[in-house]
């Protein structure tokens, strides 16, 4: 286990989603609103993680959303692809356009934490 996966589970589901939003979902939200076809990926990824999450039983909250992002990360840093500190996720909808899957991914969750009153 690495520290930053140390670090992870120590932290509340509601605080882990306030950290996913600062480091991708502020950035990768307002890239998709500005962009339709961006935004259509987004809602993709936010469909996959809605039936994923279902699909394993768990609910659309706040701990399923998290633990899920947790999964999502832990992945990324085991593939040598470790998620961006805040403030440094791509900020263009061209940055975000060639944005890699598990960020995509993470900003669909960020996009149903969102739309449930969940940040």
């Amino acid at each position: 286990m690495t520290n930053e996966s140390i670090a992870f589970a120590a932290v509340t589901a509601d605080s882990y989603l306030d950290e996913m939003m600062a480091r991708v979902g502020v950035d990768g939200l307002a890239a998709a609103f500005a962009e339709p076809g961006l935004l259509a990926r987004v809602d993709q990824h936010a469909a996959a993680v809605r039936e994923a999450l279902l699909g394993a039983g768990r609910a659309i909250d706040a701990e399923g959303l998290a633990a899920y992002a947790r999964s999502i990360a832990a992945a990324a840093v085991r593939t040598g692809r470790p998620l961006p500190e805040p403030g440094f996720a791509p900020t263009t909808v061209a940055g975000w356009a060639t944005a890699g899957w598990p960020l995509l991914r993470l900003v669909g969750v960020c996009l149903i934490a969102e739309s449930a009153g969940l940040l």
